[in-house]
């Protein structure tokens, strides 16, 4: 007779088995990857523990796990990731969103809304830098929709991501998407706003990373030169040029390394010095900094 295989032996055994190879959270990724297969919300396997795994179920999940066991993102497994009450699908293409970037998409929420609306009556427009699955801008769009946008991603697979996902989210007709070098492919164009997640790990530091992330996400969108702040020195010193007056620069920022950007907005005329913000995350680490265009600009 065929050994039966129900939700919470299934479970049981997977939380050992990831907690063997080194798993942060063994029973919280079984669960999730299990529930994403039966397309079921997580309670759905408490009220059905004793319910048995059809022979298919077992391979896919088999699967699912063989690959969580080398390290590779729950979020590339399941190509999903919630960030902002909001699903975005992700690849290995694109960095997961973490919930520390949700500091970054408040502030600008919360500072786009208190600017005031063109002659035309047109909302404010806002650029995206190193968009990636595109969940900082389209967090935005979906909470704002006066608001439009531009985002530029280095990398055309991530692009096409972002682009899926503003399909998804509805928001599709108001924002443009372009492929190139940070600020490059937005030549002419001014905005109210631009904001950034730019690469922000040392290089040196790579090396020690999670596996997760060192072995499976872009090293394109961690990668931020010898002491980290190479992405931010070129956002501050050419931002000026597609910035409104009075609009703002807002970028996530790494561990360590808000201060030392807050200097270099400090150093640069165009920005008004007494007005650079600094913003913590969940844990009361500075995150985000946020820095404003002159006004006479």
């Amino acid at each position: 007779m065929a050994e039966i295989w129900t939700i919470e032996r299934i479970l049981k055994w997977t939380e050992s088995f990831f907690a063997q190879k080194g798993i942060e959270s063994p029973r919280l990724d079984a669960e999730v990857l299990l529930a994403h297969l039966l397309q079921k919300e997580r309670i759905y396997l408490y009220v059905h523990f004793d319910e048995p795994l059809e022979k298919q179920e077992l391979a896919a999940f088999h699967d699912m796990v063989r690959r969580r066991a080398a390290h590779v993102p729950v979020a590339y497994i399941t190509g999903e990731k919630e960030f902002m009450g909001l699903t975005f699908k992700v690849t290995p293409a694109t960095l997961v969103p973490r919930p520390d970037t949700e500091i970054l998409v408040q502030a600008a929420i919360d500072a786009l809304r208190g600017m005031p609306a063109a002659a035309d009556g047109a909302g404010p427009s806002f650029a995206d830098i190193g968009t990636g699955s595109g969940a900082i801008c389209l967090s935005i769009l979906h909470t704002l929709p006066m608001c439009t946008a531009c985002t530029v991603d280095i990398s055309d697979e991530a692009r096409r991501v972002a682009e899926q996902n503003a399909d998804a989210l509805g928001v599709r007709d108001r924002v443009a998407f372009f492929t190139g070098d940070l600020l490059a492919p937005l030549a002419e164009r001014t905005f109210d706003a631009i904001v950034s997640n730019p690469p922000y790990i040392p290089t040196g530091d790579l090396a020690g990373l999670q596996a997760e992330v060192r072995l499976c996400e872009p090293r394109t969108a961690l990668d931020g030169g010898a002491d980290g702040l190479a992405f931010y020195r070129r956002l501050v010193q050419d931002a000026p040029a597609y910035l409104r007056a009075g609009g703002f620069l807002a970028m996530e920022a790494g561990i360590h390394e808000a201060g030392a950007i807050a200097a270099l907005i400090r150093e640069n005329p165009a920005y008004a010095a007494d007005r650079t913000e600094i913003k913590k995350d969940y844990a009361g680490t500075d995150r985000v900094v946020l820095a404003w265009r002159n006004e006479e600009a």
